[in-house]
Order: structure tokens, then C-alpha cells, then sequence
């Protein structure tokens, strides 16, 4: 599980799928940044993880603070299905 720092708006919601660093990630949660107060355009904070890593995310038995952090461009990222029952 790690925090991803999506730089746009790729369209993507709580439970999207993208194709991240060579593997499919879901998304298991997105708080969006910088509507009002900047940066020039919004900020998605996605925590993403594995399917498999659901249950942990769910009943919170990790500690985000210490989550590897990345930053990604929303049009350099490979979104696989937007939201639940959505595809692209």
C-alpha cells in the first residue's frame, strides 16, 4: 500500500483501478487538494494498493504516516476503469 500524489484530474474515484508501476493498484481512497487555496490545479491523494491489501486499508491496520509517497502528472496516468462499474 503506499499514498500516490496525482498532479490533475484524471476522472478517477474511490475504487478505481489504475495501472501503476507495472501492476494494477486500486484506489482505495482519493482526498482531493487545492480546489480553493491552490496549487494551480488540483491534487488527487490516493492511498493504492493491491486487492489483497483491502482488507488491511478497511480496518485501518497500517499507520499512513509511513506510506512510501509518489508523485505522478494525471496525464501521464493509466487508468484502467474510473470508478465501480465504469471503464475507460
Amino acid at each position: 500500500m503506499q499514498m500516490l500524489i496525482v498532479k490533475g484530474d484524471p476522472g478517477i474515484r474511490k475504487d478505481a483501478i489504475i495501472n501503476y508501476d507495472g501492476e494494477e493498484k486500486v484506489c482505495f481512497s482519493i482526498q482531493r487538494q487545492g480546489d480553493w487555496h491552490g496549487p494551480d490545479e488540483v491534487q488527487l491523494w490516493c492511498t493504492i494498493g493491491t486487492e489483497d491489501e483491502r482488507e488491511t486499508f478497511e480496518k485501518r491496520e497500517y499507520v499512513p504516516n509511513w506510506l512510501d509517497v509518489d508523485t505522478i502528472d494525471a496525464e501521464a496516468l493509466d487508468v484502467v476503469k474510473a470508478r465501480s462499474g465504469l471503464s475507460v
